[in-house]
Order: structure tokens, then sequence, then C-alpha cells
């Protein structure tokens, strides 16, 4: 089977290529460093198919992230746009399997619902929101910074996260 930077190089489109990453990584228990690796030496857009592939990974097996979560962590506040993005996402997907480690997360998840890309602060809403939905402690915590959100956020998707959020918490 090809190589994490062999997937990459590849002239194949960017959703074949994280098909493939995804697919290399959940038969794979080593290509999670390969990956990491080539996303420190790789282009944007190469970062952006690596995080992309984690956050695939992530959604059917929430479990794939205990390796590589601090990773995930550490580029919540990426300058490329899909990386945040697709950061954001993967922290939404892991919150109820690791709600004491997504913790970590939530200073930097705040930073980007001031992003002025709508979809990264949509994905910093879903992170946010699953954080809450996992964790009395941290609902706490973010219910009032959900409400400060909510009277500066103008994007209706972006606020709809929010509300639903709220309305399900009986808040």
């Amino acid at each position: 089977m090809a190589t994490i930077k062999d997937i990459l190089k590849s002239k194949k489109k960017p959703k074949e290529i994280v098909e493939l990453l995804a697919e290399k990584l959940k038969s794979d228990d080593k290509a999670i460093n390969e990956l990491i690796q080539c996303f420190r030496d790789g282009t944007t857009a190469e970062k952006g198919n690596c995080m992309e592939a984690i956050e695939y990974v992530t959604k059917e097996s929430p479990e794939f992230a205990g390796d590589c979560l601090d990773f995930v962590i550490e580029h919540i506040n990426d300058k490329a746009p899909r990386v945040k993005w697709e950061a954001c996402r993967v922290i939404g997907n892991v919150a109820q399997k690791f709600p004491n480690k997504v913790k970590e997360a939530i200073p930097k998840l705040l930073e980007n619902t001031k992003d002025k890309g709508t979809v990264v602060r949509w994905s910093a809403a879903f992170a946010l929101t699953e954080i809450a939905k996992s964790n009395s402690e941290m609902q706490k915590e973010l219910v009032p910074e959900f409400k400060k959100i909510l009277e500066r956020e103008n994007n209706k998707g972006v606020k709809n996260i929010y509300m639903k959020y709220l309305k399900g918490a009986g808040l």
C-alpha cells in the first residue's frame, strides 16, 4: 500500500486523497505518525488534506484520536483556514470520548469564534457545543460564552448551532 507521502503527492482530486489517507490511517497503526510528519513538512493544501483525513476517521471512530489529539489541539489556530475548521470538527467528533482532554481546546476554539471565515466559526460552534453536551462542568462555563457569541454573530447557520444547543439543554 502507498505511503502517506505518496498519497499526498499523487495527482488525485483532494476528496480522493482524503479518502485514501483515511483508509491508510484506519488500516495501519503507524500511519498517524507518518501523517503528522507529512503535515509538518507539507504545503497548505497537504496540511488541509491531512487534518481532513483525521476528521474523516474520527467521525466514525472517535477513539482513533487518542494517538493524535494533542497534535489536533495544537493546530486549532493554524494559519490555514481549512486546517482550523477540520481541527475544530475533530474536537467535536471526539468530545464525548475524551471529555477531559478536549477541555484543553476550549480557549483556542473560543478564539476561532471570532475568525473572519464562516466555516471556521461554524466548526468552532460545533466543537464547543459538543464539548458542552459531553461535560456538565464545562457546560456551566460555556453557556455564558455562547450567549455572548450569539450577540455578535451575524451568520444564521452559526447562530443556529448555539441556539439549538441552548434549546436542547433547556436554557
